[in-house]
């Protein structure tokens, strides 16, 4: 039998696709706003560094000048900006990355992006030039977007999107199919195995009184012969007697019979 659609079940279900698609749409949006606004801040020409600016292949190159030669408000400016850009990755990427390792694929990522951009810096924007310590910092902001707020929001989000094919707990069970009769041939199965006697074990108290029945009936003595079988014995007794007596008078005969030949004689 097959069960009828809930249609409760339903409405959550569609309810739960709708709430992704806005909200897959919602972070769509935001990732080509704030592609807009990189692209803007980092691909402008700046003729007047031009001579200033020049390429970074050394990690830590550029924060060790930010400390030195900067001062505290433009290294906080300089280092600030490039984490704020990262940022961004951190909350809106996770959404679009597989559960399994979200953090690290959301790291690379970034990186990737981030060193696309610099490259199209370093060989088209007049004014600006390769520096791997940004790539390092737009990671870093990333990461930190990541674990402050993007970590829960999209938890939350693949938690709740993930439920929209299972039953709500208020669908209905399925009725459970009605249980068939058995067959003859169960039936006659069944009645030979209940008819079959079974053996139980002896259980412990009854293997001690039959161990104390056997030790009584050998302490008890033997009965005396019955009657029937003294007369038996009796009746024999006399039978042996009568045989010897025959033999002993049929002996005396033959030695009388021997002498009165020898005197006739």
């Amino acid at each position: 039998m097959t069960a009828e659609a809930n249609p409760r079940t339903d409405r959550g279900t569609w309810v739960r696709v709708l709430v992704r698609g806005a909200v897959l749409t919602v972070v769509l949006l935001g990732l080509v706003a704030f592609s807009v606004l990189l692209a803007k801040v980092t691909l402008t020409p700046s003729p007047a560094s031009e001579d200033l600016v020049t390429a970074n292949l050394r990690p830590g190159r550029s924060l060790r000048q930010y400390a030195e030669d900067y001062t505290f408000l433009a290294a906080c400016k300089q280092a600030g900006g490039n984490l704020l850009l990262g940022v961004p990755f951190g909350l809106l990427l996770p959404f679009f990355v597989p559960r399994s390792l979200r953090m690290i694929r959301t790291t690379l990522l970034t990186a990737v992006a981030m060193a696309v951009v610099e490259l199209i810096q370093g060989a088209l924007v007049e004014g600006r030039a390769f520096d791997v310590d940004d790539v390092i910092l737009n990671t870093a902001g990333a990461l930190l977007g990541y674990f402050v707020l993007g970590r829960r929001i999209s938890h939350r989000y693949y938690t709740y999107t993930d439920a929209s094919g299972s039953p709500g707990p208020s669908a209905e069970k399925p009725e459970a199919e009605p249980k068939r009769a058995p067959g003859p041939a169960a039936r006659t199965k069944a009645a030979a195995t209940k008819a079959a006697p079974t053996k139980a074990a002896p259980t412990k108290a009854a293997r001690a009184k039959a161990a104390r029945t056997k030790a009584g009936q050998r302490d008890r003595p033997k009965p005396a012969a019955s009657a029937p079988a003294k007369k038996r014995g009796a009746r024999t007794g006399r039978t042996d007697g009568a045989a010897s007596g025959g033999r002993r008078a049929t002996g005396s005969g033959a030695v009388r019979s021997l002498l009165d030949r020898l005197r006739g004689r």
